[in-house]
């Protein structure tokens, strides 16, 4: 099995709970065809959604298909998981009622919001890393007060907070599994004009007393993560992880009507969904508007299995990120002030050098979770 083929098969397999046709198909691939399962595990991890495949290959009882090895291992990373998940759940549980106590009322995002609006059926299934969660610009520098105040702190390494980041830097608190990140934006510059806390405010959940975003919203929010915020957009690529929780959303809410409450960002979004489409094998509830604009990304989408452009993709985003440096440093006073601070630090450098050497390890569950 090649990258493109192991890719699709992962995919399949997560819509077999809910999708006949997929289950009917899986089934027949793991009676009558030879499963390269190094290539699964090594992909689906990659993607971080080790787990999910596993509750789905279960809940279709099909381990039977699978190694007994793998079926050990698969089912050892999904406890791991489903009690950090269940530690989360209460910690975020926690810092709601301490907000709330304060007046405050958090708005609980990606993969943390999902598990407190029980979208997964099988808690085990979605990898989590921060806590995330939004607040209104008013209220974002006195939240960071009040946790600061209840014994959160830096974590050991990190460079110094940004004002131009959507978030405060990471906070984490001893004894709790978790760093916690204080938004008062979630995408990046260019659209926060068109999906910001006053747009999401308008239509939130309430769910047994914690703030969460409406469906829609949870599905906007999970592409724009990898499309806007992680580059998925320009680089063409996909993170199964958020393509898995748009699927799931998806049978919550309309697709189409979702992306087409936004202007500016309908496109990419729309070429998001054109590519689940395509890889979860044509889904009616991720039916996408079929426009020229999305056949040209599938064709590109499609193109880097077979002739990767990453590269040049990536020298040239390089080269557009320092022209945004620069353009910042020019025109934001509080970008300068932090800037400055940042390259006269002479730790940043040594911590960023340490940072460098790193290799990512499979103990390590800060990494495991990203």
């Amino acid at each position: 099995m090649n990258y493109k083929e192991t890719l699709y098969f992962i995919a399949k397999c997560l819509t077999i709970s809910l999708e006949a046709k997929n289950r009917q198909e899986i089934e027949k691939q793991l009676k009558s065809t030879s499963i390269d399962w190094e290539a699964v595990v090594k992909v689906s991890t990659s993607h971080y959604i080790f787990p999910a495949l596993y509750c789905n290959l279960k809940r279709a009882d099909f381990l039977q298909y699978l190694p007994h090895e793998l079926v050990s291992y698969m089912e050892y990373i999904t406890d791991i998981n489903r009690e950090r998940n269940n530690q989360i759940i209460t910690q975020a549980q926690k810092l709601n009622s301490l907000l709330l106590a304060n007046n405050i009322s958090p708005i609980f995002l990606k993969g943390t919001g999902n598990l407190l609006a029980g979208l997964y059926e099988d808690i085990g299934e979605r990898m989590v890393g921060d806590i995330d969660f939004l607040v209104s610009k008013k209220e974002f520098f006195s939240t960071i007060e009040i946790f600061k105040n209840n014994s959160y702190g830096k974590e050991e390494n990190q460079k110094k907070y940004n004002p131009r980041n959507r978030h405060y830097i990471k906070l984490v608190k001893k004894g709790h599994i978790a760093a916690v990140e204080i938004h008062n934006e979630i995408i990046i510059e260019k659209y926060m004009d068109e999906f910001n806390y006053s747009f999401i405010q308008k239509d939130i959940q309430f769910i047994k007393g914690i703030t969460v975003l409406s469906y829609a919203n949870k599905l906007n929010l999970s592409i724009i993560a990898n499309q806007i915020n992680d580059d998925g957009f320009y680089y063409k690529t996909m993170a199964l992880r958020n393509a898995y929780d748009v699927f799931l959303l998806s049978k919550k809410t309309n697709t189409k009507d979702a992306m087409n409450t936004l202007n500016k960002l309908r496109n990419p979004l729309n070429c998001f969904v054109a590519a689940c489409y395509e890889v979860f094998n044509t889904i009616d509830s991720l039916e996408y508007n079929k426009t020229k604009k999305a056949a040209s990304y599938l064709r590109d989408f499609n193109s880097q299995f077979t002739n990767p452009i990453q590269k040049k993709r990536k020298s040239y985003n390089i080269i557009k990120r320092i022209l945004i440096i620069l353009y910042k440093f020019i025109t934001i006073k509080a970008y300068r002030v932090w800037l400055f601070n940042v390259l006269t630090d002479k730790d940043w450098y040594k911590k960023k050098s340490v940072r460098n050497k790193k290799v990512k390890s499979p103990n390590n569950p800060r990494l495991l979770h990203k």
